[in-house]
């Protein structure tokens, strides 16, 4: 197999579990080093025993840190002890995510500051704490996972609906001030995808959203990665502040 990121090194945020570590393993196949971030030290744990399963070579390196991606200190910590032992990322993937759903009329304020901490501040956090090594080195990439609800918006999901459309703000701002410096940034809005957020989902729901599915079915995390994997390659060097819908058509 052609390995697209050989000699890469790549951070992925919420890399631990569904879509996030399915771009972990997709990666290392493809010859990454990668360094996840995850909240569970034991799950963490599992995904570095499976990365080290799919290496392509035994060049690569793989690193688990426990934090806490809305914390703004405890980011700029972590990131700066992975660029000690590796002396570069090149490419960022903002993966973490969390859904306090709930109508608005009884949302609480602490479900609301929750969401958008853990998907929007998290990304301020993580490229504030990248942008200087990158515009350094003159090259990177920047992937940010948002979603078709970013776009469309979604009754019950205020929150995350407005902090998904913030990453895609947040996107297309930073491409800009970034490209000259060599740094794409993008985005890529999954549709639903089979995850342990789309498990808990009724039959009765699942119904309702194969109806707003052209392509008649729920995606898969692989189907996401081959996409960031299209991302963080160099087919994608004349690419930068898109916005990627890998949704079976919703949003056309």
């Amino acid at each position: 197999m052609h390995q697209l990121l050989k000699g890469k090194y790549i951070l992925i945020t919420g890399g631990t579990a569904g879509i996030g570590k399915q771009i972990a393993l997709t990666f290392a196949e493809h010859g990454a080093s990668v360094a996840i971030f995850g909240t569970n030290k034991e799950r963490a744990e599992q995904v570095i025993e499976e990365l080290a399963a799919h290496k392509a070579s035994d060049e690569q390196k793989f690193i688990a840190e426990i934090v806490n991606v809305s914390d703004k200190q405890a980011i700029a910590a972590a990131i700066q002890d992975i660029l000690e032992k590796w002396g570069a990322i090149d490419v960022l993937v903002n993966n973490a995510g969390i859904t306090r759903d709930g109508l608005l009329m009884k949302m609480s304020e602490e479900h609301w500051d929750e969401v958008i901490d853990v998907n929007l501040k998290s990304v301020f956090n993580t490229c504030q704490a990248l942008v200087r090594p990158m515009m350094k080195a003159r090259s990177g990439k920047i992937i940010n996972i948002s979603s078709v609800v970013g776009l469309t918006g979604n009754a019950g999901q205020v929150n995350y609906s407005a902090s998904k459309s913030g990453v895609i703000g947040f996107t297309k701002s930073l491409a800009q001030e970034l490209a000259t410096r060599g740094i794409c940034v993008n985005c890529i809005a999954p549709g639903f995808i089979s995850t342990r957020m789309t498990d808990a989902l009724t039959d009765g729901q699942k119904e309702g959203i194969l109806k707003k599915i052209p392509m008649g079915r729920i995606g898969n995390a692989k189907e996401i990665a081959n996409a960031a994997l299209f991302l963080a390659s160099d087919m994608s060097t004349y690419m930068t502040g898109q916005v990627l819908t890998v949704d079976g058509g919703m949003v056309m």
